[in-house]
């Protein structure tokens, strides 16, 4: 199964610029790399950020941008975005009973568990009480699953990032949570931190996926400001077997020169 994870498109209403680029062309053009590379994907799923500044006509061109897309796509807010005013918009977009936009589907007899970690008016994650309780009705009911959310629930060991973390107050029960369930869980994915962060969490493998704007850039003494770049954007393709999963990242911007060379050992002799 092919799954492509895009994260922090950071739309903006058209004609305005984030960041000193156009995020809806860098959108577009990723959209049609992956319907060019990978039409045979099962899901485009974006973990968030789905605009800049959450205003009702980014999501309207949101809406519009993935209207043709022939592979389904699943979407999460992050913290630029307002709940409010992206159901608004998406209005049959499923939620929980509580509001959140929490939403699971089955593929392939695993269960994707898409979460909702926003807070109101704060850029840190958060993940109460009422979230947890259906994230666990969820992990108690399937036997195997993924997750996919916006914010890194984990510590990074990048201070200003983690100050932007899934809080504190909600980092050790989501732990607890994710550890319970960790023999059932292929991989815990997410975005926000604009960079390809891998590791284990609880047990569980993670990874983050790069932004199709601008790229953070890892300072692990600044404790205040996060610092990025115009450097190339990216989104993975998961390619998934069973339990094996492996993630490749694809530069979907480079205009540059590609160089093809052979795998025998004569390919790589020195010249002359």
């Amino acid at each position: 199964m092919k799954i492509i994870h895009i994260s922090d498109i950071h739309l903006t209403v058209p004609g305005e610029e984030m960041g000193g680029l156009d995020p809806h062309a860098r959108f577009e053009q990723a959209l049609a790399d992956i319907a060019t590379h990978h039409a045979d994907a099962a899901r485009i799923i974006i973990t968030g950020d789905l605009t800049h500044w959450g205003e009702q006509a980014a999501y309207e061109a949101l809406q519009q941008a993935i209207a043709g897309q022939q592979t389904p796509v699943r979407l999460m807010i992050g913290n630029h975005d307002n709940r409010r005013a992206f159901l608004s918009v998406f209005k049959d977009h499923p939620t929980d009973t509580a509001g959140f936009v929490n939403h699971a589907e089955t593929l392939d007899d695993v269960r994707f568990i898409y979460l909702d970690s926003v807070g109101e008016q704060t850029h840190a994650g958060h993940f109460c009480e009422t979230r947890r309780a259906w994230l666990q009705n969820e992990l108690v009911r399937c036997d195997r699953a993924r997750i996919f959310l916006h914010h890194n629930p984990m510590l990074l060991n990048l201070p200003a990032v983690d100050k932007i973390a899934l809080v504190e107050e909600d980092r050790g029960p989501f732990r607890d949570l994710i550890q319970d369930h960790a023999a059932k869980l292929d991989y815990v994915h997410f975005g926000h931190v604009h960079a390809p962060i891998h590791g284990s969490f609880a047990g569980v493998q993670f990874a983050s996926v790069p932004s199709t704007g601008n790229q953070s850039i890892p300072d692990f003494n600044e404790a205040e400001l996060l610092k990025g770049a115009p450097m190339a954007p990216s989104y993975f393709v998961l390619l998934i077997d069973g339990a094996d999963t492996s993630i490749h990242q694809m530069p979907f911007a480079w205009e540059g020169p590609i160089a093809a060379t052979g795998t025998g050992w004569e390919d790589w002799a020195k010249p002359g």
